[in-house]
């Protein structure tokens, strides 16, 4: 398979068609909001069962991935819990978006990674995934005063969000810092120069990355998968930390928010060869984390698309 087919692959969940509608998420957020919690969860049934008939790809994939997370075969059950997981944490974006934390219970694990981070005065590169969600860790920026999270994205992925969180809650605005522009990297600089912190989510390959960046093959649930190593280039760029973030949902109303040190870029390199092996060690260290989390808590999953490049392969 050639370098360019392998590339294509890893972007090809960019151009797969979204199934959110805007207006079915602004009804249920309508509902959400004058029925409470506990009736609308009622409502993400019906939801989770039409995704569950009627979306194969996302069904296989999922089926895919918790077969490796669980270390044995996954039913239609194991697939149902996994899709209506989902659906909870996007009603609860209603919530958390909202500023109605007092509705969930959350913990935080690892809080002393962020503490130190903070203390250098450099802000940090915050690394999560399609797992769980991120809103609840506005929560814990609610809780504390200086903790200020920008998420950093490209400007297409920029606009889906912002139009998903328009949909779900109208008045809320973001914190995002557009890549792919002449002062994208000032932007991210100035940012974590104020002790602000910059959330990239890191498993998935983007349309438009830097061709500086590279597909860093590391063996992920017992299989080898692709991360892409822009996130860790751009913070080894500006020498700063990388710790593992990840908003967990346990079930019910409870979360876990989780952090963990991943790489600290802040002491520079000797040479390029060192930065390099940097670098890549940086992935397989977010990756093992990320590895961790899948297996203690497999439900959280949320990448629907061919993440080990199983249908297109030869």
């Amino acid at each position: 398979m050639s370098a360019t087919d392998t590339g294509s692959q890893r972007q090809g969940w960019a151009a797969a068609p979204e199934r959110s509608n805007l207006f079915a998420l602004r009804l249920m957020s309508w509902i959400a909001l004058r029925a409470g919690r506990r009736v609308a969860r009622w409502l993400l049934h019906p939801i989770s069962f039409y995704f569950l008939l009627f979306a194969p790809g996302p069904r296989r994939n999922l089926r895919r991935f918790l077969g490796r997370a669980l270390g044995r075969p996954a039913g239609w059950r194991d697939v149902y819990r996994n899709i209506h997981a989902f659906t909870v944490t996007i009603l609860d974006r209603v919530y958390l978006l909202g500023s109605s934390t007092d509705l969930f219970e959350v913990t935080v694990t690892g809080e002393e990674a962020i503490d130190d981070a903070l203390a250098a005065g450099r802000g940090a590169f915050l690394v999560g995934a399609h797992v769980g969600s991120f809103e609840v860790l506005r929560t814990v920026g609610s809780q504390r005063s200086g903790l200020r999270v920008a998420m950093v994205m490209y400007p297409d992925n920029a606009q889906k969000i912002n139009q998903t969180l328009q949909a779900i809650a109208p008045d809320y605005r973001p914190q995002i810092i557009a890549l792919g522009r002449p002062q994208s990297m000032l932007a991210v600089r100035d940012w974590l120069d104020a002790g602000g912190l910059a959330g990239v989510l890191a498993d998935r390959a983007l349309p438009g990355e830097s061709s500086r960046s590279a597909a860093v093959e590391v063996d992920f649930l017992g299989q080898r998968a692709s991360f892409s190593d822009a996130p860790f280039r751009l913070a080894a760029m500006l020498r700063r930390r990388v710790v593992f973030m990840a908003g967990l949902y346990l079930g019910g109303a409870r979360y876990d928010v989780r952090f963990a040190p991943v790489a600290d870029f802040s002491q520079g390199f000797a040479d390029a060869a060192q930065r390099e092996q940097a670098i890549r060690a940086a992935v397989i260290a977010y990756a093992a984390r990320l590895a961790e989390v899948c297996r203690e808590l497999p439900h959280n999953w949320f990448n629907f698309h061919d993440f080990w490049l199983e249908d297109r392969q030869p």
